[in-house]
């Protein structure tokens, strides 16, 4: 991706540069967003605004280059999502109008968008249907765009495992395109 350009402003930020920590959020953040969405849904955002606090937060202690400030953040934006999930398990579940009231349209609502969110909703729901490790492993290798060692860290395991488990779900992935014929029809709403 960018990593150079990413390391000289993870370097800059932590010197206090404002302007630096904006390009370093605004490389990271796209992919992040992806598998934080892929890991709790709907409430990625949440995750990843709590997730950049810790950043920020914790900017002074990080030690790396590009690459390896991906892989911290993306490790820090999982903890956080863990922390979401075992929180949904004792939560009450919300009201129906509480769940009407959400469903509301947002302020931007065109067709361009809309499309933009089935492609999105399609594809990471279809990786949400992947097992855990695979799923985990595709979001972190492809739309974060870690290496293997840095996956591996961020999930706790071997690199080999992780390009295993990526290689695995995205061979299922594929076999799932696959059997619903025509992948340009996939998602289309008409």
């Amino acid at each position: 991706m960018y990593d150079e350009e990413l390391g000289d402003a993870v370097a800059r930020a932590q010197d206090g540069d404002e302007a630096a920590f904006a390009v370093a959020y605004r490389l990271v953040q796209p992919g992040l967003l992806g598998y934080l969405r892929g890991l709790v849904g709907d409430e990625a955002e949440d995750v990843a605004s709590d997730a950049w606090l810790e950043i920020s937060r914790d900017l002074g202690r990080f030690k790396g280059d590009g690459a390896g400030f991906r892989g911290w953040t993306a490790t820090i934006a999982r903890n956080r999502a863990l922390d979401l999930l075992r929180r949904r398990r004792v939560r009450p579940r919300g009201t129906a109008l509480e769940d009407d009231v959400l469903e509301l349209p947002g302020p931007y609502s065109t067709p361009d968008q809309a499309l933009e969110t089935l492609s999105t909703e399609y594809a990471l729901g279809l990786v949400a249907g992947l097992p855990r490790d695979q799923a985990e492993a595709v979001l972190l290798r492809v739309v974060v765009g870690l290496d293997a060692t840095t996956a591996a860290r961020v999930l706790g395991k071997r690199p080999g495992a992780v390009r295993t488990a990526a290689h695995r779900g995205l061979k299922r992935l594929a076999r799932q395109l696959r059997d619903l014929g025509d992948v340009g029809d996939v998602g289309d709403p008409t």
